[in-house]
């Protein structure tokens, strides 16, 4: 059985910004948020295990720390919901200040 298709609530920027990820575990890693939403992220980690319904924590660099739930992962990629979304002018910010370039191959 396939699940409901439920649409975004917000609009996807595409950004491309540095992230430090944690897992509930403490595992840690590297990785880039390719684009963002005040409600979640598409977040790329080449060394770091991920798992659908999987708690963590991300910090962009300069910024507070934010949690989450993985909701889907393809690869390297993985969707991330925010536990509370982020304020709607700072996604704009972010956005604005740390420009796409562009989505990597394989995705």
């Amino acid at each position: 059985m396939s699940r409901p298709i439920i649409p975004r609530r917000s609009v996807r920027k595409p950004v491309s910004m540095t992230v430090q990820c944690r897992t509930h575990s403490g595992l840690r890693d590297t990785g880039e948020i390719y684009d963002l939403s005040p409600e979640g992220c598409c977040i790329q980690i080449t060394g770091m295990f991920f798992k659908v319904g999987g708690r963590i924590v991300l910090r962009p660099a300069g910024l507070e720390a934010f949690s989450g739930v993985v909701r889907w992962i393809s690869g390297d990629f993985a969707g991330v919901e925010f536990d509370r979304p982020l304020y709607g002018p700072v996604v704009d910010h972010l956005a604005l200040h740390n420009p796409s370039k562009g989505m990597p191959r394989g995705f």
